[in-house]
């Protein structure tokens, strides 16, 4: 039976509506507007399987928080949109995060129902709440640099290795620099170290890309000290002075030589010109006005005349190759009294696989301390071609012990090519090595070997052969050379 209505009750009805232009009492004031309050949904948690979703679910939501953050209250607020506030939960956000812990558990705990965090991005900020609520990482090439700050921060280093590994698999040479200052900053020593790999294998690409000019001084001259950039030193030199120039502009300086030799302080002093060809120098670093009037007169003189006066500048060479580097001995003894005439020492030589030479090991005075001149060259026997070669010095102690002498390059070695390997020496007597072998194989951990086979040099060679004389070590990596460490970066 259908429900009655007031009237069919026998109830008095409601009065009829006022006619339209008659004056009534003015309806009472309700006062401002009010939200009204949102209503609780019911049985939500029914309809989540697991932990991880009832979590999930409450990740930027107003049901049962218990704080809110404030962000975005500095520069730029009103242009986006004003301060914009998150909801959360104090139990979830201490159980994921020792700082959030001791915000709202510790000695000095907060009781503020609004947090202000000025210094942090609200995108950041939500990838760090939703990774707290659900694990679930949220990141991309905008946001990853905030959210990396930000989980250091709020120390989430769970949060932290996805950020490091999203920049490791985006790391390419073109934003290398970008990424290594960075790194750097953040204290990431891990995406530090590949940046700086990216860099030494593809530097010519690294430094022509726009990031370059925008590190600072310190990772600048992190780069320059490193002795694996593959890149020629000139060209390493103009990448520089490009550095110099857009930092005058960032201290707002005139670009002038004396503002950019200043702006470059120590990472002057890294350039290693003595790399450099006379012509190379000639026509880049001496006309550039960056180095002084002294200084360019004693690089020409290192370049042109023996003895070679002292410079102020780094001639180790940078070897661009990566891996261990590997050293051989072919003499099983060291004797008294070898000596010098202006004849070079020669042996030849060939070796089973491809390597690349960096130096050679070479014997010092019977007479104490002592500084030697030495040109050293490998020479492709059969074309006569002078592969690789350097004037240079070396200092000894004195003892019997072998000095380093290294080319300004690598020098790339062909398997079952003869080669010959040339150094001539000006100083004192020297020792020298005897009882030497025909065959000496170098082994590495991996097993690999690498055998050289040596031969006495034909013709006027002071005296040098396979039995004894100089030129005792060579010094090599068993890596291939990169195609810019060839002349043509």
């Amino acid at each position: 039976m259908a429900a009655l209505g007031p009237a069919a009750a026998g109830e008095q009805g409601p009065e009829p509506e006022a006619e339209a232009g008659a004056a009534g009492p003015p309806p009472p004031s309700l006062g401002p507007l009010l939200p009204l309050p949102r209503e609780p949904l019911y049985n939500w948690q029914a309809t989540k399987a697991s932990l991880k979703e009832r979590f999930a679910f409450l990740f930027n939501s107003e049901l049962l928080s218990d704080v809110r953050f404030v962000l975005g209250k500095g520069r730029g607020a009103a242009a986006a949109g004003g301060p914009q506030r998150i909801p959360a939960h104090r139990f979830v956000l201490a159980a994921g995060s020792a700082v959030f812990d001791a915000m709202f558990n510790g000695g000095m705990a907060t009781t503020s129902a609004e947090i202000e965090l000025p210094d942090v991005e609200p995108a950041a900020f939500l990838a760090l709440l939703r990774f707290l609520y659900s694990d679930e990482v949220q990141i991309g090439p905008e946001t990853v640099m905030t959210t990396l700050y930000t989980a250091k921060k709020y120390a989430v280093p769970a949060l932290e290795a996805h950020c490091v590994e999203f920049l490791t698999k985006h790391l390419r040479a073109d934003n290398a620099f970008m990424l290594l200052t960075q790194a750097r900053l953040f204290d990431e020593p891990q995406l530090a170290s590949l940046c700086l790999d990216t860099i030494d294998k593809s530097t010519v690409d690294a430094i022509s890309a726009e990031g370059f000019t925008d590190v600072d001084i310190d990772t600048l001259c992190a780069v320059l000290e490193r002795d694996t950039l593959s890149i020629r030193e000139s060209r390493l030199f103009g990448a520089v002075v490009r550095w110099a120039e857009a930092e005058c502009q960032r201290q707002q300086l005139p670009v002038t030589f004396g503002n950019k030799q200043k702006v470059l302080g120590k990472a002057l002093s890294l350039i290693r010109f003595p790399l450099m060809t006379i012509e190379e120098f000639a026509a880049g670093p001496a006309q550039s006005g960056i180095l002084s009037d002294r200084e360019v007169v004693n690089l020409f003189l290192h370049f042109t005349v023996n003895p070679k006066p002292r410079v102020d500048y780094i001639d180790r060479p940078r070897c661009c190759l990566r891996g261990k580097e590997c050293c051989i001995n072919r003499f099983q003894q060291v004797e008294s009294r070898w000596g010098y005439s202006g004849t070079s020492d020669r042996i030849r030589f060939t070796v089973n696989r491809r390597i690349s030479i960096v130096g050679f090991g070479l014997y010092g005075s019977i007479h104490g301390p002592t500084d030697y001149q030495v040109n050293i060259q490998i020479i492709e026997y059969e074309k006569k071609q002078t592969l690789g070669q350097n004037d240079t010095g070396f200092s000894c102690d004195g003892t019997a012990n072998t000095f380093r002498v290294m080319f300004k390059e690598p020098v790339e070695i062909l398997p079952n090519v003869c080669y010959t390997a040339c150094a001539t020496l000006r100083g004192p007597d020297s020792h020298y090595g005897t009882k030497g072998l025909k065959k000496v194989v170098h082994e590495t951990p991996a097993a690999s070997k690498t055998a050289f086979f040596f031969f006495s040099s034909p013709g006027n060679n002071n005296g040098t052969s396979i039995e004894d004389g100089q030129i005792p070590e060579i010094i090599f990596y068993t890596a291939s050379l990169p195609d810019c460490c060839g002349g043509c970066c």
